[in-house]
Formats: structure tokens, sequence, C-alpha cells
């Protein structure tokens, strides 16, 4: 084995052309380009997040809010009656807001009042209809439609789903998903085959809206807090509330059946959707990483419960919930690689509890 100082020596033998040709060929130290890659794919990850999901001034995800927030009324000189046949729903079968609507379409029997249209996410970052409709091939056409129709000019936010469209006058009559799974559930029960089944009972409303409140912000809204966390702290806190809360809805159904007791709401509706997608994409994805749902005792259980409720099983999509995140969060994903697992079939399995 040769000494160092003798490698040394017989470098500095070289010629004065070898010593030109390894100064003017030499590369770059690899220590040198990773980091400079590391920083380079920093702030590019940092712009295309800015873009993906708005942030404040500590790197935690700020979801904007709906625009079209009207309600379909029986009232008198509605300007959206309930009408069999006049509304349709766009949905994307891997959007869990939108999910919501198709549960509650589902539960109520809705399905031949109200039509369903499916978008799917493009490369370009927005949804497309699967075909023409209203002279639209993708949501922003549709709400640029709408917008022109109710103010003559052109749509400037946010090109989200679900929406309920009211054919009749070509316009969205509401985007935010909490309200339409309200207007579903109260406002077309003369054209439900379950009309009796009231999932936003006045004597529970102030539990549901209790549930909702907790629910929404540290677990509907907390995966996106964890996932789309621009700072280390955001994302610590993100999933210290998310977790805290799963924690409490596990506790709570040790001694009962659903959120509010015995009775089935639109809380469970709201919070089954994120559910579902949680082992599949915000477990490893988004980083809610603590503990998977079928972990649970009790929310495992809830969650198999609420998935054999006649007809949701069918408004689940494991193949579309994949490939809209794992396909198209691209700061996420880069390689765009769609893993082949996981297995959902303990969700068939018995899921009896002692209440």
């Amino acid at each position: 084995m040769s000494h160092p100082q003798s490698s040394l020596n017989q470098t500095s033998q070289a010629t004065p052309v070898q010593n030109k040709t390894q100064k003017t060929g030499k590369s770059l130290p690899l220590g040198l380009i990773i980091k400079l890659g590391k920083f380079v794919w920093s702030k590019m990850w940092h712009v295309m997040m800015s873009q993906l999901a708005p942030r404040n001034k500590s790197g935690e995800y700020i979801r904007p809010q709906s625009q079209f927030r009207n309600f379909v009324s029986s009232a008198e000189n509605s300007q959206y009656p309930p009408e069999a046949s006049r509304y349709r729903l766009y949905v994307g079968l891997g959007c869990p807001w939108a999910h919501r609507t198709l549960v509650t379409l589902a539960l109520k029997g809705l399905e031949t009042a109200i039509s369903v249209s499916i978008v799917s996410p493009s490369a370009a970052g927005i949804w497309v209809l699967n075909e023409e409709e209203e002279g639209c091939r993708t949501v922003p056409e549709i709400y640029n439609l709408a917008q022109y129709n109710l103010t003559k000019s052109k749509y400037q936010g946010r090109c989200t789903v679900p929406i309920l469209w009211d054919t009749q006058t070509q316009t969205i009559v509401n985007n935010e998903s909490a309200e339409i799974i309200v207007i579903l559930n109260s406002q077309f029960n003369q054209f439900a085959k379950n009309f009796a089944l009231d999932l936003y009972p006045d004597e529970l409303r102030e539990s549901i809206d209790k549930w909702n409140e907790k629910i929404y912000h540290a677990v509907n809204n907390g995966v996106y807090r964890c996932g789309f966390a621009q700072t280390q702290s955001a994302y610590e806190q993100a999933c210290n509330d998310l977790f805290t809360t799963l924690d409490e809805v596990d506790t709570a159904l040790a001694t009962s059946r659903y959120l509010c007791g015995d009775k089935l709401t639109l809380a469970d509706v709201r919070l089954f959707t994120t559910l579902f997608r949680f082992d599949i994409v915000y477990y490893g994805l988004f980083k809610c990483n603590r503990r998977r749902i079928q972990d649970y005792q009790n929310l495992g259980a809830y969650l198999r419960d609420l998935y054999q409720l006649p007809g949701v099983a069918d408004t689940c999509d494991l193949e579309s919930v994949k490939r809209d995140y794992y396909g198209n969060l691209f700061p996420l994903n880069p390689g765009g690689i769609i893993p082949l697992g996981p297995d959902i079939s303990y969700l068939l399995k018995p899921h009896a509890r002692d209440n």
C-alpha cells in the first residue's frame, strides 16, 4: 500500500500540460453538487407549494373560502326551488370534499333526482369533464359560465369541486361541500327514497356542529395542514392537533356507535371521507404516520361500520383516490409513482362493537 505522501509526490511530478488538463477538466465536488441541488429543489418546491397550497408566514396551509353560497329552498320566491332533474353535482372521485356529497346522495336515495357528472384532475392542475357539458370541457369553464350568467364578468377565484349546478339558470348554486350536504339532506325529501332519514335533526344540531367544528380544523383540513406544511413547526403543530383529535374521537366511540349517539348524522359523513383516505394516502404521502385508522380499536370499527352502510361503498373509489393524490400532487410525489396497495378488504370485516 502506498503512503499518502508518495501519492502526493507522484501527482506533483505531472507535466505542465497534464496539470492544465486536470485543472480545466476538473468537476465540482460531489458534496457541492448535492448542496446546490438541494438548494435549487428547495426553492422550486416552495414556489410550487405556494401555488398548490396558500400559506401564512409560519408556513401553515390556509384553505381559501368557497365563493358560491346560495341555497336550494322551498320558500316562496326562492331563486332555487327544489325540483327533480334540475340540479347536477360535479364531483371528483378522489376528492374528500366532493365525496361527502356522493355519500349523502346515496344515503338519502337521491340518485334519480339529482344527476352526477364525474370530473378528473389533469396534468395542468385543473379538473376536466369526461365529456362536454353546458358547452364546457373544464371546471374553470363551468365557473366562468356561472360567473358570466350572474354578473357578466370573469370568475377570478379557485375552481374546486363539488359544485351544485342549476341547469335551468346555468349557474353555480353552491360550491361549499358542508352546505351542499345540508341542502341534500333536507330540501329534496319529496324525491328521496329515504325521505325519513334526517342526518341533521334539530335536537342534535348543537352536538353535530360542535363535532364538525373540531373535526374540520384538526382532521378534515388537518391532514392537508400536515401534507401541505412548509415548515417543520407548522407540520408538527398540525400533526399533534390531528392525532389529539383522533384520540378524542376514538375515546368517544368507545361508548357510542356514531359521533352523536346511536343516530347517523352529517358529522359522521364529514369524518368518513377523510378516514377512508387516511391509510391510503394521508398516512404516507401527507406524513400523518403516527398511527393508521385501522390500528384504532374504535375508529377502525367505526370506519368499517360506515363503509358497510347501504350504498356507501359504491361511492368509494380506491384507484381514483390513489391516482389523484399520488399522480397529481407533484411537489409531494415528483416521480408520480402510484403505490399498488393498500389492501382495503378489512373494511368488509365484521365491525360489531359493545356500545
